[in-house]
């Protein structure tokens, strides 16, 4: 189950090399903070300079200084070197502060916009994307871009330009000794190619089993009620044991690749430091180079391959940005399929007439779960639906939240197609309990009034009065500020219903849904809220979905659905009077309830 939240185009990644649109449109997010960039540019050139200068110095200490024994000469010379050193560290410092303040803005301001973008999208994308891969790229997979935006590039310069300067001092000091210190570097070539070809293999497999760790860690411990139910800890562990095995293995994959990648870069270059040795020295022998320049050489050569080994990493890097870049643009070009128009309408004064006209809907293509649906409810009524499950009950809430567009038909508020309508605005005027509460971290109050500062804590007070909750308030010391954890796990199944009730009352609807609110409590809290539902159904529009007929039987109309079709409506008493399916279902509901009692 773990294997199918890796969708195919994410495999397909393991393939790709860095991909040059990918990349610049990774460096656009580098265009707000350009200047401090090149200052930092300035800054590691600087730095790179300042190191490659150090061996520069070394035939002039020993050839015209201490062979000449100008003591005066050396001991500036040294302070000469010894103030680079000084001067480097400083400016690394700047440096390095500049460039991780640069990677957190860049990152602050990309994991923001990825943020807004997923609140933006509407829930036909969150049907098909597991949460924790959409976790892992606001967490994960941007976590990855930060060694990119705060040192990768800007520092990629400085290695470069190191390469540059030592190349030019060792080819300004002697062009035939410089060419036998490069002789290696075929062999490091391809040591380098082979090395970032496996390790690019490696880490795009490593962002893809976090992903499918972090998908199948948030599923299963949101169902872990199910898990020990059903007695599934000991299969669920070892299918997470096999998943994190697999992430281990590559792990340690890439491991070996940088223990072997790094030895061979040392060895490299100690075969072009002993060639040094065995030519220069033939040549010092023979007076035609000095101690100064092969001792200089010996320095070059040192710091010659270690930007290479950098490069190499950095290179790398870059290539797992790609891939976790990829997926966090594949998420930001997600268009919502729910959009409003250019110049929405805007109901300033909203009644709560709705009406249904030829409405058919499909979740998936072709596969209709609505079929020409067609009612009114007018301002202020109380209209409950019923039916079997999965007869699209909750899909007609669904379709006038817009949380989907129907594929025929038009839906009505007050006579305006609500594709005319700002979503926000549409949604304003519409407050919904459902059967499954969900409700955040944090206390009573801020799950009552959504940190919604309108929201006056008289209101919230005038709610909780509504629909009985008043007593559990008060039984705490905390009262408001009782703390809630993460979906309410302390609170009972009602007292999070009566919640969910009061926060939607807090809002003063014109349009009021229920779906199921009363379906999974006891009956003292049922009766609580049928109290509140009698008090404040009065000028508001209310639909209520209910599977428990006698919750129902007051409503102004009912109306009965079968596969997708309305198959009656009508009062309680004239839906019973038909003897159809509203009879045979209260009959056999009736009987159900003698049978429990």
């Amino acid at each position: 189950m773990a294997d199918q939240i890796i969708n195919k185009g994410e495999e397909d990644t393991l393939t790709k090399d860095i991909d040059p649109k990918i990349l610049k449109r990774l460096l656009g997010f580098f265009k707000p903070y350009t200047r401090y960039i090149v200052f930092a540019t300035f800054l590691t050139i600087s730095i790179s300079a300042l190191a490659a200068l150090r061996p520069r110095l070394t035939p002039i200490a020993i050839d015209d200084k201490i062979m000449n024994k100008d003591l005066p000469g050396l001991q500036f010379i040294i302070l000469i070197m010894l103030g680079t050193l000084v001067v480097q560290g400083i400016i690394q410092y700047g440096m390095t502060y500049l460039t991780s303040w640069i990677g957190q803005k860049i990152i602050y301001d990309l994991r923001k916009k990825i943020y807004s973008h997923i609140l933006s999208l509407d829930l036909k994308f969150f049907d098909r994307n597991p949460i924790g891969r959409i976790v892992t790229r606001v967490t994960g997979d941007v976590e990855v871009l930060f060694e990119v935006f705060s040192s990768g590039l800007v520092t990629a310069f400085g290695d470069i330009f190191l390469l540059f300067w030592i190349l030019y001092f060792m080819f300004s000091l002697d062009f035939t000794l410089t060419l036998v210190t490069l002789s290696v570097l075929p062999l490091l070539i391809y040591a380098t190619a082979v090395f970032r070809k496996k390790v690019r293999e490696s880490y795009r497999r490593i962002r893809i089993l976090i992903a499918k760790l972090n998908s199948y860690i948030q599923e299963h411990i949101s169902g872990v009620t199910i898990v020990q139910y059903f007695v599934k800890e000991r299969r669920t562990i070892k299918e997470f044991e096999d998943i994190n095995r697999e992430h281990t293995e590559q792990n340690k994959k890439s491991v070996f690749y940088y223990a072997v990648f790094f030895p061979v870069v040392e060895l490299l270059s100690a075969v072009s430091a002993g060639l040094i040795i065995w030519y220069g020295g033939g040549e010092v022998v023979q007076k035609a180079v000095s101690v100064g320049v092969l001792i200089s050489f010996i320095q070059f050569t040192e710091m010659f391959f270690r930007p290479i080994r950098d490069l190499s990493e950095k290179y790398n890097i870059l290539q797992t940005a790609m891939a976790s870049s990829e997926r966090i643009f594949a998420l930001l070009d997600e268009k919502a399929t729910v959009t409003d128009i250019e110049e929405p309408l805007d109901l300033k004064d909203v009644r709560g007439n709705i009406e249904f006209r030829n409405v058919s809907f499909a979740y998936n293509e072709g596969e209709y779960v609505l079929k020409n649906i067609n009612f009114r409810i007018n301002s202020g009524e109380k209209v409950a639906f019923v039916g079997a499950t999965g007869a699209g009950k909750s899909t007609i809430i669904n379709l006038l939240t817009r949380f989907y567009d129907v594929q025929s038909g038009e839906i009505l508020l007050d006579g305006v197609n609500i594709k005319d309508l700002q979503q926000q605005e549409l949604r304003k005027n519409i407050a919904i309990v459902l059967q499954d509460v969900f409700l955040f971290s944090g206390d009573i109050k801020s799950n009552i009034n959504l940190n919604n500062s309108k929201i006056s804590d008289e209101k919230i007070y005038d709610a909780i009065d509504n629909t009985g909750l008043r007593q559990f308030i008060d039984s705490h010391p905390e009262k408001l500020h009782k703390l809630v954890n993460e979906r309410g796990s302390t609170l009972s199944v009602g007292q999070k219903q009566l919640i969910s009730f009061a926060r939607a009352l807090a809002y003063d609807p014109k349009i009021l849904i229920l779906d199921e609110a009363t379906s999974s409590v006891d009956t003292n809290t049922e009766i609580l809220i049928q109290n509140a539902i009698k008090k404040l159904i009065e000028g508001r529009t209310s639909i209520i979905i209910a599977h428990r007929l006698s919750t129902i039987q007051n409503c102004d109309k009912i109306i009965v659905m079968h596969k997708g079709e309305i198959k009656e409506m009508g009062t309680h008493q004239e839906l019973l009077e038909k003897g159809g399916l509203y009879f045979k279902l209260y009959q056999l509901q009736y009987k159900e309830e003698e049978v429990s009692n």
